[in-house]
């Protein structure tokens, strides 16, 4: 059971990582030793910051340092404003039967030279220098691919890798969604952290489990009717204001939407499995249908607990840093009207 609210992600802006930091050797220069893959918890990765009073001044120049640092390694610069230069791939050494391969932070300027690796199933590039995806058709085994802190403007030339399952390709430039229509068996989708603006070009990934937009430009909810079988969706940090278009979704266990501008809880009848419900940082003035059955701390009628009553699983809910939060019963309202709930916000339920 997650303990803190985040997003990813959509989480919270900054984890992303298919293929992630730990990586798996077997790549470049062939005297790295494999590491163990690590699972990021993305839902961490949206998550608002630097909006209490007492971190304005000392935050904000922080923050202001950050985004521009940000800036300079997003244009090939590092932090002492000198333009980073790619590596020559000519000097990386590539095993051909290797099966993970971590080129984590290499200077990579542009995919290349990577036909030899013929059994290659994880790829890691992230923290490189790589404007373009290219030069991939070869790698048909690829099951991981991790461009996660690049510059990429467009994903594209992906059309061969049929049996890829997961693919990161969070802080980067994207604007779009596309050139994704052939991954027909893609399970993970991590586009945290890029300029996108709307959900599309999705219904053929139909085998999806999980999906991380968090931290980017998106205004709704939709184009994702398709996607039975996603599991997990975080759409934190993002422009937001109505939950909508959810009731295909009925094997989602995590829904994360914090830091958007929801301003109160609705569509969600039809996530009968929903476990983990993240909505911190938002508007959210009135949980629809509580205000008008409580009487004296007791439910009269439970008919109008339509938002959330299907939701018989459900056992964490965020809700802190939004209006609601100031009524006084904030916590008895929310354990009567679900009582499966046993965490609210960052404390378990005492019965």
């Amino acid at each position: 059971m997650a303990a803190a609210a985040a997003d990813g992600g959509g989480g919270a802006g900054g984890g992303g990582g298919g293929a992630g930091g730990g990586g798996g050797g077997g790549g470049g220069g062939g005297s790295q030793q494999p590491q163990e893959m690590m699972e990021v918890d993305r839902r961490i990765e949206s998550e608002e910051s630097g909006d209490e009073e007492g971190k304005k001044h000392g935050a904000g120049l922080v923050a202001d340092l950050s985004q521009q640092s940000l800036k300079d390694e997003q244009n090939g610069e590092n932090p002492a404003g000198e333009r980073e230069q790619p590596v020559d791939m000519e000097t990386i050494s590539l095993d051909g039967d290797a099966e993970d391969v971590d080129l984590n932070h290499y200077r990579i300027g542009k995919i290349e030279g990577f036909e030899v690796l013929k059994k290659v199933k994880t790829l890691c590039l992230r923290q490189n220098l790589i404007k373009c995806i290219e030069n991939l058709e070869q790698l048909q085994s690829l099951r991981e691919l991790d461009l996660y802190d690049n510059q990429i403007k467009k994903i594209e030339n992906l059309e061969a890798l049929t049996e890829l399952e997961i693919l990161d390709i969070s802080f980067n430039l994207l604007r779009h969604i596309e050139g994704l229509d052939q991954l027909s068996q893609l399970k993970k989708l991590f586009l945290v952290n890029n300029k996108i603006n709307k959900i599309e070009n999705i219904s053929n990934l139909q085998q999806l489990q999980m999906l991380e937009l968090g931290s980017n430009r998106i205004r709704a909810i939709e184009n994702i009717d398709t996607l039975a079988n996603l599991d997990s969706l975080f759409l934190g940090k993002n422009k937001i204001t109505k939950l909508q278009n959810l009731d295909a979704l009925t094997n989602l266990t995590v829904l994360s939407m914090q830091s958007n501008r929801l301003t109160k809880i609705e569509g969600l009848q039809s996530l009968v499995n929903l476990r983990e419900l993240y909505l911190s940082h938002n508007g959210i003035e009135v949980i629809e249908g509580l205000e008008n059955n409580m009487n004296d701390n007791l439910i009269e009628s439970w008919s109008d607990l339509d938002e959330l009553k299907g939701a018989k699983n459900l056992e964490t809910v965020y809700l802190e840093r939004n209006p609601l939060q100031k009524d006084p019963q904030y916590r008895r309202k929310i354990m009567l009207a679900l009582p499966t709930v046993r965490q609210i916000d960052a404390t378990f339920v005492r019965f």
